[in-house]
């Protein structure tokens, strides 16, 4: 009850900062500047630490499909496209992960069950989600006041260097952890998804997918089983799953936005050997 409180008050006292799209409010103890700037240096070290995939093409479909979500993302980011890195890591583990720089990592073995880059997208907007609702700063926020007693960042960058970059990992998901802070990644989990269904639509993406992609998923870990939810920092399949079907009006609306958009763009560019259009002639 303790813990509550103090996160109440400090709600108040501190950073508070309002997730687009859903308008929830969370909790922000660290400033997004010293975030970007340890996700620069954190992402260099994951690439030396583990290898880039060799796979040409699935490096290019990582970028290609990352790329499009990143410009419909822009405007809750606050990232421009050529600001976010894109890598697909040669590891067989189903699994993706973002840092707030925009630095975005893919494994192989999550590439083999998007089949479809609509698929794939899912992957994509679900970790751009994270970066625009913050999420890991969310996350370190709260370690660092039930692990260092709600010290400040630089203060706890000082004395124990080690231990806050082991929470900024877990927090950005690049680790595993299990504890209180586990219900609520839970919750963002969900949230990342609502709001990545909708970056998926709006680049043109049919948001249908996310269904396909899940169900994918949850028969690709049958064999090996599905964690307890109360040892998960993800939400089951099934319920992912639910929620998505439920959301996925909003989604298809805002898809169908997108096509009629790329529609009267193509109606209104030139023909291959026509002349230049009336707009284009002044």
């Amino acid at each position: 009850m303790w813990t509550l409180a103090v996160l109440a008050a400090l709600a108040v006292l501190a950073g508070c900062y309002t997730v687009p799209e859903t308008g929830r409010r969370a909790l922000m103890l660290v400033p997004q500047e010293q975030l970007v700037s340890m996700a620069a240096q954190s992402f260099d070290q994951i690439k030396e630490e583990e290898p880039v995939s060799e796979d040409a093409a699935a490096r290019a479909r990582v970028a290609e499909v990352g790329g499009r979500i990143a410009r419909v993302a822009a405007k809750d980011t606050g990232l421009e496209p050529g600001e976010w890195e894109f890598v697909a890591f040669a590891d067989e583990q189903k699994n993706a992960f973002a840092l707030p720089g925009g630095q975005v990592g893919a494994y192989e073995g999550i590439l083999e069950v998007a089949e479809t880059d609509a698929q794939l997208a899912t992957v994509m907007g679900h970790e751009a989600a994270h970066v625009a609702a913050r999420h890991g700063g969310e996350r370190m926020s709260e370690q660092l006041l039930v692990q260092m007693g709600g010290v400040a960042l630089a203060q706890a960058l000082n004395e124990k260097p080690g231990q806050t970059r082991q929470l900024f990992l877990a927090a950005y998901g690049v680790g595993a952890q299990v504890g209180i802070l586990l219900p609520h990644s839970r919750g963002q989990e969900l949230e990342a998804d609502r709001i990545g269904l909708l970056y998926l639509a709006r680049a043109g993406y049919d948001p249908r997918a996310a269904v396909d992609f899940w169900e994918r998923m949850d028969n690709a870990t049958e064999a090996g089983g599905e964690p307890p939810v109360f040892l998960s920092t993800h939400p089951p399949h099934g319920k992912r799953i639910e929620r998505l079907r439920k959301w996925m009006p909003q989604a298809m609306e805002e898809y169908r936005a997108a096509r009629e958009r790329q529609t009267r763009r193509m109606l209104a560019a030139p023909w291959p050997g026509a002349g230049p259009r009336i707009e284009d002639a002044r």
